[in-house]
């Protein structure tokens, strides 16, 4: 029995992908280990998001090897997706499996093996098709994660957007979606294996269903999914504002499945930054749509990212966002220092931000996310809400149970009883404290 190691870089999807690999080694007779000295076979689901991604993604290649020198080191995902000419793989890598093959993943490593014999030698094998030119869904499946509770579920490939900051679009190819019979059927086998909440994500989920002949959309994928017996929770990966309409919210509002817990992508406070970022809406729209938001939904958790020190920001552009953020009054927002990403219109825009400033900027923006988390989480105290537990953890000798509420705010619950998977009602500062307060 061979055994095989796996690594995750990246995105919720490149972790989707990694379970249902894994999942597929299982079914087949090869044994999971932990990522350290001893597998026969390593997998590094890899990343290309940023130059650090990348450098992350050869550290892993590397550390495999270094591990053990005679296993098959397997690089799969988007970094080696991105590496078009053979010259440029890397020596430690035994085979490459680019985007919409990972499926293929059992036949790939026979047919490796098998070569190998024949080659009675080292060389490199290559599953890299031409992304950009493919409408067809990679269909991967689970019945069970990692996680216990919740599970992320791949509904959707690719982007259109082409945003200039944005690699992914070149390494994920053109949207494609996944029929809405294959995800009902692996969601309700989720349901019955006692997974209540599920995580409906992609690379760019507003965009799921636009390929198809037939009018499906992602609210009617959403209400489907509601259907299903077993699911208590539904929860939405990053949106795009523009999927926000009238009808969009209020028909969400009507599931009482669907968490109040919405991440929409901002970027940029600054009409003019995001003008340059090729982003399709103007902050006074975005701002409209969170009001729909909050229209139809009860104090809804509303989150966001934020890039600082895009290139061409001048201070004025700056607060111009981070007055918008403060007008919005996010619970959460991610903040993140732009990063050359080569291959990308942005990388060679004139007037690129110097580093020790965008540092100076994330930190203002730090400290607002802290304000307004903290503010956020305040308003539950004494209120009664819902928490799905999901994990056990100790301190100062006394066990809590931790989860989330649909908001997402995370809570502990203080109890020896084993609470796990259980959906309960609280009092926050009663029964329950936010986890920054024990």
């Amino acid at each position: 029995m061979k055994k095989v190691a796996l690594h995750n870089l990246g995105c919720k999807v490149n972790a989707y992908e990694t379970e249902a690999m894994q999942e597929l080694l299982e079914q087949n007779g090869y044994e999971i280990v932990p990522f350290q000295e001893g597998a026969d076979i390593y997998i590094i689901n890899t990343c290309t998001v940023t130059n650090m991604a990348d450098r992350k993604s050869r550290q892993m290649i590397h550390r495999a090897k270094k591990m053990n020198p005679d296993a098959i080191v397997v690089a799969a995902g988007c970094y080696v997706q991105a590496q078009e000419n053979s010259d440029k793989i890397d020596e430690c890598i035994d085979i490459v499996i680019g985007n919409n093959k990972k499926q293929n993943l059992i036949e790939i490593l026979e047919e490796y093996e098998q070569k190998r014999k024949e080659a009675d030698g080292v060389f490199v094998q290559q599953e890299v098709i031409d992304i950009n030119h493919t409408k067809e869904y990679e269909e991967l499946h689970l019945t069970k994660t990692a996680e216990h509770t919740r599970v992320y579920i791949k509904v959707q490939d690719g982007c259109n957007q082409f945003c200039t900051y944005c690699i992914i679009p070149y390494m994920r190819g053109r949207v494609r979606s996944r029929r809405k019979e294959e995800v009902v059927e692996e969601v309700s086998a989720l349901a019955a294996n006692g997974y209540k909440e599920v995580v409906l994500t992609g690379i760019h989920l507003s965009s799921y269903g636009v390929d198809f002949e037939e009018k499906e959309t992602l609210l009617s994928l959403i209400q489907a999914v509601h259907a299903i017996e077993g699911i208590e929770r539904i929860r939405l990966g990053s949106l795009e504002p523009r999927i926000i309409t009238e009808e969009f919210a209020s028909a969400l509002s009507a599931l009482p499945k669907i968490c109040p817990h919405f991440h929409l992508s901002l970027q940029s406070g600054c009409e003019e930054t995001l003008k340059r970022m090729n982003r399709r809406y103007s902050a006074e729209e975005y701002f409209e749509k969170c009001m729909l938001l909050r229209k139809y939904f009860e104090n809804p958790a509303l989150t966001t990212d934020i890039i600082v020190g895009f290139p061409g920001e001048t201070e004025e552009e700056f607060e111009e966002s981070r007055a918008f953020v403060e007008k919005v009054n996010f619970y959460e927002t991610h903040i993140f220092k732009y990063s050359k990403r080569q291959g990308t219109k942005a990388a060679v825009m004139p007037n690129q931000v110097p580093e020790p400033e965008k540092t100076k900027r994330s930190n203002t923006l730090l400290a607002l996310d802290e304000r307004n988390r903290k503010a956020y989480e305040e308003q539950f105290a004494g209120k009664e809400t819902e928490i799905l537990v999901e994990e056990q953890m100790e301190k100062d000798g006394k066990t809590y149970w931790i989860g989330h509420t649909k908001e997402y705010i995370r809570l502990a619950i203080l109890s020896d009883e084993n609470l796990s998977g259980r959906l309960l009602r609280v009092t926050v500062g009663k029964d329950a404290w936010t986890v920054d307060a024990l």
